[in-house]
């Protein structure tokens, strides 16, 4: 896998070359993020805690005939942290790895892309059953997720109708809300549909890969397993923002309750004319593991309900509420945020069960569990 990679980068810098050879209209940016944080956690055994984010990128486009574009981006993701206690124990981390690295060749109406990439696409905003390849956190201001390797295409109609199609391949571990590994000897592939309807959109997607399940504890570990999944999701815009999210996934092997996943979201947001103006948002996911296609018997159900509200110009606060309703845990979160030309500084509370919970968590920032603060300050250049 990594002689592929490397393969794949000096053909994207040898493309770059041959077409900048033939011009000389274009374009070299470069442009990052700096972050920094501190918390302590009260009920942890290393209650403080102390790390950065380092993303430098780098972008290039070389504009084209007929309005089309060839662009190449590339970004490294440079982590570590420091949790101690009071002077007895330590513990460090650190990881250098691809963040982003992709070239796209586009005009008005389409769009070619190849290699680590970010793919995201739902109606929903929070508990987002089409969270199918990335781990974005909406606790996380940075909103840092991993990529996926492929290629994405798409094409935009001049309605707005959009269709899009993916390849991946040589993504091993999970991604989204995956239990089980991705065989990454293996392609995936897949594709969706969208188009306007009176006052909203509707889409249908589609994705096939093979699992690889030995991560599970189960008593037959298959290495090779055939999984489709299909989506639905559309969104209106009717005095209140109104959405629904909904994802079927079936394995071809029995996996016991990890064989089907069904998961259903609910959602709406509003914008009340309170002061500067008050957006809340609210979200219902049901979740069922099942043996049996829409047996319904390891069910979960999930609320969240996020608030924002700026203050002035540059400060804004923020709330964002979970409630599993199986486990009767509630989370919660608040931030506080100050934006400066360059700067941005985060005050972070977190009031949370002393476990993880059946939602999304971001495995590249620290996870809000139990009870904390977190500062933070990120440098945009």
């Amino acid at each position: 896998m990594i002689q592929i990679r490397l393969i794949l980068i000096l053909l994207l810098l040898g493309i770059a070359k041959q077409i900048n050879a033939q011009s000389t209209d274009n374009d070299l940016d470069f442009k990052g993020q700096l972050s920094t944080f501190g918390s302590y956690n009260f009920d942890s055994d290393l209650e403080f805690l102390f790390g950065g984010n380092f993303i430098p990128e780098v972008s290039y486009s070389i504009p084209l005939p007929k309005d089309h574009l060839f662009d190449f981006n590339g970004a490294a993701n440079l982590n570590g942290s420091f949790g101690f206690h009071p002077f007895t124990q330590s513990n460090s981390t650190s990881n250098l790895s691809a963040y982003r690295l992709w070239t796209r060749y586009s005009g008005n109406q389409f769009e070619a892309r190849l290699g680590l990439q970010k793919i995201n696409f739902g109606s929903a905003s929070i508990l987002r059953p089409l969270r199918w390849f990335d781990q974005v956190d909406p606790r996380d201001p940075l909103g840092i997720t991993n990529g996926v390797w492929g290629l994405l295409g798409r094409y935009y109609f001049l309605d707005n109708t959009n269709i899009w199609a993916w390849v991946l391949y040589g993504n091993e571990d999970t991604k989204g809300w995956e239990q089980a590994n991705t065989n990454h000897k293996k392609p995936e592939f897949g594709g969706r549909v969208q188009w306007p309807v009176p006052k909203g959109e509707v889409a249908f997607t589609y994705h096939h890969r093979t699992a690889d399940a030995r991560n599970l504890a189960f008593p037959t570990a298959f290495s090779e397993i055939a999984e489709n999944r299909f989506g639905f999701d559309g969104k209106w815009d009717i005095t209140v923002g109104f959405w629904i999210e909904t994802t079927h996934s079936t394995k071809t092997r029995n996996i016991g309750m990890f064989t089907n996943q069904t998961q259903f979201t609910v959602g709406t947001d509003y914008t009340f004319a309170v002061g500067n103006g008050l957006n809340i948002v609210a979200e219902h996911l049901f979740t069922s593991y099942d043996e049996k296609s829409f047996e319904f018997n390891n069910t979960q159900n999930l609320t969240a309900i996020t608030s924002s509200y700026p203050i002035g110009i540059f400060d804004q606060i923020s709330t964002v509420l979970y409630f599993d309703w199986k486990a009767e845990n509630f989370y919660s979160f608040f931030n506080y945020q100050r934006d400066l030309k360059h700067f941005t500084f985060y005050t972070m509370v977190f009031i949370n069960p002393k476990n993880r919970g059946g939602f999304q968590q971001n495995d590249l920032v620290n996870s809000y569990t139990s009870k904390g603060i977190q500062l933070m300050l990120a440098y945009n250049f």
